[in-house]
């Protein structure tokens, strides 16, 4: 079983934010592959399908970015898992909008929610960096990642997430591939 983590905050004012595209992503494979309707364990929102011949769950922790390790972390406890079965899905600023990079383990780079499940989990999980862009200067960060997708950020956008979507299976199949 491998665990797939989309990280967000929850509640209507935070949808469309930058912030949310890990929600996003994990929003956008269970409607490609027909996971189950979304209910609630683990301080979060859960889904369960699979992908790749993989069973995977689809995790989206209602405890705010900040505090995204304590849901994740107590999913893999639950299915005694350990952090290479799992899976993040997030924003990253340090891309430009539109770019995706794939790796394990790192540091956090500033992100709350990196930091949040690599105190609960540790660092050795693949990490799928969605690029939203930085906004040029540093004080504008906090502003530019809770602020929403313009317009025209949604051609580009709506084409990532249908990709991320569509190569999932591929995703799973890499997590379960002997090193």
């Amino acid at each position: 079983m491998l665990v797939f983590a989309g990280l967000g905050n929850p509640g209507a004012k935070y949808q469309n934010n930058r912030h949310n595209v890990g929600f996003m992503a994990a929003d956008a494979i269970a409607r490609r592959h027909s996971f189950s309707p979304w209910s609630k364990k683990f301080q979060g929102l859960i889904s369960e399908g699979t992908l790749g011949g993989e069973k995977v769950l689809l995790i989206k922790p209602q405890t705010f970015m900040n505090l995204s390790g304590q849901s994740v972390g107590e999913a893999l406890r639950f299915y005694k898992l350990d952090a290479a079965a799992l899976t993040v899905f997030y924003d990253e600023i340090d891309l430009a909008a539109g770019k995706v990079r794939v790796k394990v383990g790192g540091g956090s780079g500033g992100h709350n929610g990196i930091r949040s499940l690599d105190q609960h989990v540790g660092n050795a999980y693949r990490r799928v960096r969605i690029g939203v862009g930085h906004p040029g200067v540093r004080e504008m960060v906090h502003g530019h990642v809770l602020g929403d997708f313009a317009k025209a950020d949604r051609e580009w956008l709506e084409v990532l997430l249908d990709a991320i979507a569509d190569d999932a299976g591929l995703l799973a199949k890499a997590t379960t591939a002997p090193s």
